[in-house]
Order: C-alpha cells, then structure tokens, then sequence
C-alpha cells in the first residue's frame, strides 16, 4: 500500500508541469524574439541603420554567420546616411573578408539611404542592390568645427590654453583657425578620402580615375547609381533575399535569420536622435577640443 498522499503527488505534478511550461515558454521567447528559423539552410539578414558610431554589433553577427554552417548566404541591409570613419572601415573589412573568402555569397540591400559610410561598408560586398529611390554615393569625408572667437569677446569669456605644442589645439572652436592649422587638417581629410576612393575602386572594379570624378560627396539617387557602376541591381531586400539564396543553391523559398536590435525602442530613438543633431559624425573630445569626423 503506497504511503504517498494524493494532495502531495498531484501538488508535485502542478510544480513540475509549471516549471516545464516556463522553459518551454523562455526558450521560445529567446527563440522568437531573434527571428530564428530552426533548421535548414538560411540567409542571414544583417542591419546596418542609423548612424554608424559603433562597428561591434555589426561585426559579432557578421562573425558568427560566417561561421554558422546552416548559414548559407548573408544579406546586409543598410539604412544609413553614414557615420564615424573608423567604425565603417571595420565593417567594411570584415565584409571583404567574408566576400573573398568566397564561402558563402555577402549581397547589400540598400533601403532609403546608404551613402557615405554606408555605401563604404556596401563596397565590400560581391553584389549591391539598391531601390530606384535609394540615396546613395556621398563619397567624401568632412571634419567639422566652429569659431567662436567673437561670441567668446561679447559675453566677455577669455579663453586660456596651455599646451605642449603649437598645433596641439588644432581645431578649437574658441579663435580662428591659422593656415597651418588648415592645412594640417586638410591633409588628413585628404588622405582619408583617397582611401575611401580606393575601397570604392577595388570593391566595384572600376578604374582609380573614373571612381574619382564620382567621388566629389554629390549623392546619387539608386538608378544613377546603377547607371554609374556604383551599384549591380535594382530591387527590393526580398529580391536580395532572393538572389542570395539563388546564388548559395538554396532550392525553394529560403528561411531568413535576423537578429533584433539589443536596445530598446526609446533608446534607440534617443541615440540615433543624438547622431542626427551631430550631423552624422563621430564626436571627439580631446582636452576641451571637438572634432567632427566623419564619412
């Protein structure tokens, strides 16, 4: 005769079942929440959006895709009027990387806006596909500051440096700049933008020369852009989706992967806001100075 109370057995079912539930019911959240398919080959759908001040999230999926055997092809989806010079640089990299390694097929699909440091990271990719509408090109570099110098006399502020070389503040919004100073600057400005006329010339296999009288920072709608060799094909991220799974040999309609932005929606408003009022441009602050630098 079992000495096991019904009240307690049915109590320790209850438990059971209850904590079973809320795993289940966890994982699948997790599972959801990612937008991951189970199973099957896939394509990856990466966004690059708002303005482009950090390159880690970017690059930990594009990482983990590469080496995710069920991912078969990788489609990045850039919706961005650009950003800080180094961030899109790293990018960039790792999608050259991805394209030459030829493992697996790495498409851009363009949406509204993937100019300048967007269309610096769309370079590195075997095939860019962008809207009839998109606005694209932006190749340029600007460094942005201002001069203050009259304001700072009529409220009646002096401003005080000291400083371990002439040139140390460079850029500071509290006088007018000298020519050295500009010229300074100018070089790097130039330097960075010939890099970014090389990235464009070796991505789109177009001659040094023709990439050059392009590269002037006008913007080019998607359909001038195609016209220019600046981009393949014109269509939507479905279509993208579309040759991506054609060119890895997915058969039938491919399963799509894509991960959820880690912030929240109302910080995430807030900080593309802030990179919007920035003009788009990473914000440097050295011992009191500010640079804006950026594609």
């Amino acid at each position: 005769m079992s000495d096991k109370h019904p009240l307690k057995t049915g109590l320790t079912v209850l438990i059971v079942g209850a904590f079973l539930l809320f795993v289940g019911t966890y994982l699948l959240t997790l599972i959801m929440g990612r937008n991951i398919s189970v199973g099957g080959d896939k394509v990856a759908v990466v966004e690059v959006s708002g303005v482009i001040l950090s390159a880690q999230e970017t690059l930990e999926q594009l990482k983990k895709y590469e080496k995710d055997p069920s991912v078969k092809a990788i489609v990045i989806r850039i919706e961005s009027p650009g950003g800080a010079v180094v961030p899109a640089q790293e990018v960039y990299e790792e999608v050259r990387k991805i394209r030459d390694s030829k493992l697996k097929p790495v498409l851009v699909s363009m949406g509204n806006a993937a100019a300048s440091g967007g269309y610096y990271i769309a370079c590195g990719a075997e095939k860019i596909v962008a809207n009839p509408g998109t606005i694209t090109g932006s190749i340029g570099v600007i460094m942005e500051t201002a001069n203050l110098e009259g304001l700072m006399k009529k409220v009646g502020i002096e401003n005080v440096v000291v400083k371990s070389g002439r040139l140390k503040d460079t850029g500071t919004p509290f006088r007018e700049m000298t020519r050295e100073e500009r010229a300074v600057l100018q070089g790097v400005i130039d330097d960075v933008h010939s890099q970014f006329i090389d990235a464009v010339a070796a991505g789109r296999h177009m001659e040094r020369a023709e990439v050059v009288k392009l590269a002037d920072g006008r913007i080019y709608s998607g359909r001038q852009a195609r016209e220019l060799g600046l981009v393949d094909e014109l269509g939507s991220l479905s279509d993208t989706i579309k040759m991506a799974a054609k060119m890895a040999g997915i058969k039938g309609e491919p399963k799509v992967v894509k991960e959820e932005k880690r912030t929240g929606l109302i910080a995430r408003i807030f900080g593309e806001a802030q990179g919007y009022f920035e003009g788009g441009s990473l914000v440097k602050r050295q011992t009191g100075l500010f640079y804006l630098f950026s594609f």
